[in-house]
């Protein structure tokens, strides 16, 4: 029953009972516009909360979508120079006269409309290696890589090739035949910083020889002529029968020092060895950086990266 009708009943008046229905209808017009005027105030607050809400989840948890772009584009830079190596290798050793062959199979499987050499039986030697030596994206997907093929008498021979990556990066394929192309050019070489003259007597050169004659003959224990806290991984077996210091060079004046100087004190030499084994006599340089120790040097580091820890690499 409503509550005019209650009151009514009661004996309540109408004009009273018309007051009090009004009076509610009034009270939930004010609610309503508090909670209006809420909203509209607390709204940009709320957009900004959403907005930023979303950024973090993106962030976080990335959908199915974008970690698939992210890992193509990674996979699109593959490098496909073993690729193009391998197809001219096998394309040099093929012809058209034996297009059953292993090889003529391999180069029309990797480039399959390539067509194969006709070489003449004898004319020329076959490559004794082929080596990719360049590669350059022209665009996505688009490779250029150059290979150098080593015939027997030391003549080389440039070829460029073209290749197209899949857009998983896990697929290529040569898309035109073999350009031959002029080689890269000689780079200019800068000066080394090895300007010091080390005494070929003095301890620095007799640590350094000391070190390599064990390093690379096998000739006693590596590690104690290392720096406390560097590792270096032994070479097995040992490659040569004896060591000899031909030059050393530093780069810093204490290097030139005859005796070793205050604990901590590091130099970085160039030394050129001459290293034999039953085959002959091989000229090697090596980059290492020492350290004075007690009275003693030792080696801080291996230039080429093989020695770890203890001292600058």
């Amino acid at each position: 029953m409503s509550p005019g009708k209650q009151a009514l009943r009661h004996g309540g008046a109408p004009s009273r009972v018309a007051g009090v229905e009004l009076e509610k209808m009034r009270r939930r017009v004010r609610v309503s516009r508090l909670v209006l005027f809420t909203a509209i105030t607390a709204g940009p607050v709320a957009l900004g909360v959403a907005v930023m809400s979303r950024q973090a989840t993106v962030a976080a948890t990335p959908s199915d979508k974008t970690a698939s772009v992210s890992v193509r584009t990674a996979a699109t830079g593959a490098d496909p120079a073993g690729y193009a190596q391998l197809f001219v290798d096998a394309w040099l050793h093929s012809s058209t006269d034996n297009a059953s062959s292993a090889q003529a199979r391999l180069a029309q499987s990797l480039a399959p409309g390539v067509d194969l050499p006709d070489r003449i039986a004898g004319a020329q030697a076959e490559p004794a290696s082929v080596t990719a030596v360049r590669s350059v994206q022209r665009g996505v997907g688009a490779w250029a890589v150059t290979v150098a093929a080593q015939y027997p008498g030391g003549q080389l021979r440039y070829f460029v090739v073209p290749v197209t990556a899949g857009a998983s990066g896990d697929s290529f394929a040569v898309t035109g035949a073999p350009g031959v192309v002029a080689g890269p050019a000689r780079a200019a070489v800068s000066r080394l910083p090895y300007r010091v003259s080390v005494p070929s007597e003095g301890d620095l050169a007799s640590a350094i020889g000391k070190f390599l004659g064990a390093y690379l003959t096998g000739a006693g224990e590596v590690d104690r002529y290392l720096a406390p806290g560097v590792r270096l991984s032994p070479l097995s077996p040992a490659p040569y029968t004896a060591v000899t210091v031909q030059n050393v060079s530093g780069a810093e004046e204490a290097a030139a020092d005859e005796e070793v100087p205050a604990d901590g004190t590091k130099v970085r030499v160039l030394a050129q060895v001459e290293a034999r084994d039953a085959a002959g006599r091989w000229p090697l340089a090596y980059e290492l950086t020492l350290q004075a120790r007690s009275g003693r040097w030792d080696v801080a580091a291996l230039e080429s990266g093989t020695a770890q820890g203890g001292g600058a690499r």
